[in-house]
């Protein structure tokens, strides 16, 4: 069983709540090259100023492909101390923080990112259809190959650090500390939602966004319960994030990449939430359920860890 997987370690709640402040000053680390570059650029007290607003701060290098580069080295450096905490504060290994199998399964990482990837495909032709005044061709091949190379290496990791802290490191915590399920799936998708909050979106679209992301990861954490591991969680994120960075942009969002297209309209955050609560989540939900013969899933969400 997934989280009983944490019973076999090193387990302390102290252990936890270390080795979370230890990844997030490795996080926070990463983030020194991206500050050096600005106030080299524009000087200390505009620097400043400029990372007081998460909009501001993405186009302050006036290259995209830089910025984006120098954001997700935070999460490389995060993911090294993420590493660090299992093996010398759990002695933990990776395996066991990914699933409750033999091995970890890729097939089931491959079919979750080709599966999120389709559907985001598909919604992005549909909406270009429906409303194509609110896209622009910004198509460039020289910016492009490089925005393709970092996010081909780099979204992956970023994504797969939320991941294992969340649903991961987090929930196995958590879920022998309380010596429940649902608990710990509460609390990781409210985390995961807050901590979306420096997002430059919020700026544009306002708080109520913030319901998107708390829904995301409580899909996210129900998957991993139910399938016990966390390679459909992993695949659905990294397909997420990285179709989105290189097909579309936007100047109010967190990636604003040399993507093929621009979105140049009003954001419908209804619409978008609307989307993913009633029908892109359920029918996924149901997709997996299916495929991957789940069952039990009171016992599984709600049950008692021992």
């Amino acid at each position: 069983m997934f989280i009983q997987n944490a019973l076999k370690v090193k387990n302390n709640i102290w252990r936890y709540a270390l080795g979370i402040l230890i990844i997030f000053i490795f996080n926070q680390l990463g983030f020194i090259p991206f500050i050096y570059s600005v106030v080299q650029k524009v000087g200390f007290e505009a620097a400043v100023i400029s990372f007081s607003n998460p909009s501001n701060m993405m186009t302050v290098l006036e290259n995209s492909n830089l910025t984006f580069f120098y954001l997700l080295l935070s999460f490389f450096i995060g993911f090294i101390g993420f590493l660090i905490v299992i093996k010398f504060l759990h002695n933990q290994s990776l395996k066991s923080v990914t699933t409750s199998r033999e091995s970890t399964d890729f097939k089931r990482i491959f079919t979750s990112f080709l599966t999120i990837s389709a559907i985001i495909l598909l919604n992005l032709l549909f909406s270009i259809y429906l409303n194509p005044d609110e896209y622009v061709f910004q198509f460039n091949l020289d910016d492009f190959l490089i925005l393709f190379i970092i996010a081909i290496i780099f979204i992956p990791i970023q994504t797969s650090l939320e991941e294992y802290v969340f649903r991961g490191y987090i929930m196995q915590g958590l879920g022998v500390f309380v010596k429940n399920r649902w608990f710990p799936l509460i609390l990781t998708s409210l985390g995961f939602g807050l901590l979306h909050l420096s997002n430059p979106e919020i700026d544009k679209i306002g708080n109520i966004i913030i319901i998107h992301y708390i829904v995301t990861g409580l899909f996210l954490g129900i998957i991993t319960l139910m399938d016990e591991g966390l390679e459909l969680a992993l695949g659905f994120h990294a397909g997420n994030n990285l179709l989105i960075a290189l097909l579309v942009t936007a100047d109010w969002t967190v990636f604003q990449t040399s993507s093929i297209f621009k979105y140049i309209g009003e954001p419908d955050v209804m619409y978008q939430t609307f989307f993913s609560l009633a029908i892109i989540y359920p029918v996924l939900l149901l997709y997996f359920s299916k495929k991957y013969q789940w069952t039990n899933w009171k016992e599984k969400l709600f049950g008692k860890i021992s």
